[in-house]
């Protein structure tokens, strides 16, 4: 997924993920993602300090579809700032972060139990 627009119209598990991609539905992306339930999307932030609202405003777009955001963190745990955690909660989005292992797995669960989730996936080296 090269350009910054381009994504799989469906929601779909997270097959694999590291070398700085994912891979989902037997494709391939470079970069981050964001796995809504309008679909895969490709995404644009590469570290936790570029997550804010802005970011994820894909995903406040959506908000009637969805209960639970999971934020992939990279290697590493970040503290979401209480403002965007409120942002989200406004909606009516609860929002937890991980480490994206952690987030991809935790998504790919409730993604095959049927539940309203989210991912926003930073990429792994």
């Amino acid at each position: 997924m090269a350009k910054a627009d381009a994504h799989l119209p469906q929601q779909v598990p997270i097959d694999g993920y590291g070398g700085g991609g994912f891979h989902f539905a037997g494709m391939a992306s470079a970069g981050s993602i964001l796995a809504l339930p309008s679909g895969i999307h490709a995404w644009g932030p590469r570290v936790t300090t570029e997550i804010d609202v802005a970011a994820l405003r894909p995903v406040l777009e959506q908000a009637g579809a969805i209960q639970l955001l999971l934020i992939g963190t990279g290697l590493d745990p970040w503290a979401i700032p209480d403002a965007l955690r409120w942002q989200l909660r406004d909606v009516g989005i609860s929002v937890d972060a991980m480490p994206t292992r952690a987030a991809a797995s935790t998504y790919n669960v409730l993604l095959a139990e049927g539940r309203p989730v989210a991912a926003a996936l930073l990429a792994l080296p």
